[in-house]
């Protein structure tokens, strides 16, 4: 038999919790996934910039993880989300660039593999990156 943990973020993961009635992370024996998690501080303020937005997103990530007993370098499959404009077929070399930056400095060497989608809209209106992973903890170390 199974065992499964929930998790929930303190702070912001509390309040969408009590709002909407979800968790951000489900661990299955050593298997995680989590919740899409987006650049938001605890108050679900998003910064201006598009770049601390996605290392918040990431710091976020490893927020969810570490509710269940996991980390980064345990990731295996990444998805992330980017806000494109209307008529924008591409996701830009900056968020590619952002996001390269932020797996080198967390994954320890890992690789995980990844799948990057251009969405219209986010979870929140002002949103422009949500990033979901799935992990299996402690095989990072």
């Amino acid at each position: 038999m199974s065992t499964v943990t929930f998790g929930i973020v303190p702070g912001y993961g509390e309040k969408l919790h009590a709002a909407l009635g979800y968790s951000g992370a489900v661990r299955v024996d050593d298997r995680v996934e989590i919740s899409g998690q987006g650049g938001v501080d605890d108050d679900l303020n998003i910064p201006d910039s598009l770049e601390d937005e996605i290392v918040q997103a990431f710091a976020n990530v490893e927020r969810a993880l570490a509710t269940v007993g996991a980390s980064w370098p345990d990731v295996i499959h990444v998805n992330s989300y980017h806000k494109v404009a209307p008529g924008e077929d591409v996701i830009s070399d900056d968020i590619n660039r952002i996001m390269a930056e932020q797996f080198r400095l967390r994954l320890n060497g890992r690789a995980p593999i990844w799948t990057e989608t251009g969405v219209t809209v986010l979870g929140l209106s002002t949103m422009r990156v949500e990033i979901r992973v799935t992990a299996i903890a402690g095989s990072g170390n």
